[in-house]
């Protein structure tokens, strides 16, 4: 029931051929196919960002302070060790009035 059979692909093209004309057929046929073009080249475009950004990511996860070096002190919230700001207290006696 579902199978394309050889007359229901020539009751299409008749359809095709009496809808937009021998002439407009080519042309139709030709832009279909400049965008898809240009679709399968976007998304192999947007492919290889994902994998670029994938290898960055990557790398800057890698990279890790050498052992022993006191210098480097944590600053990500990420990091072991990482400490938030204290946060500001707000006493209601030391407000003054100008």
């Amino acid at each position: 029931m579902g199978a394309l059979k050889p007359w229901h692909i020539f009751v299409l093209v008749a359809v095709l051929v009496l809808l937009f004309g021998a002439k407009r057929l080519p042309d139709a046929a030709r832009s279909l196919g400049r965008s898809l073009r240009i679709i399968k080249a976007e998304t192999k475009s947007l492919a290889d960002d994902d994998k670029d950004l994938a290898e960055k990511a990557d790398a800057q996860a890698a990279r890790q302070p050498l052992p022993g070096d006191s210098t480097v002190q944590p600053t990500s919230v990420h990091q072991p060790g990482y400490q938030a700001p204290a946060a500001p207290v707000n006493d209601p006696q030391r407000v003054r009035d100008n």
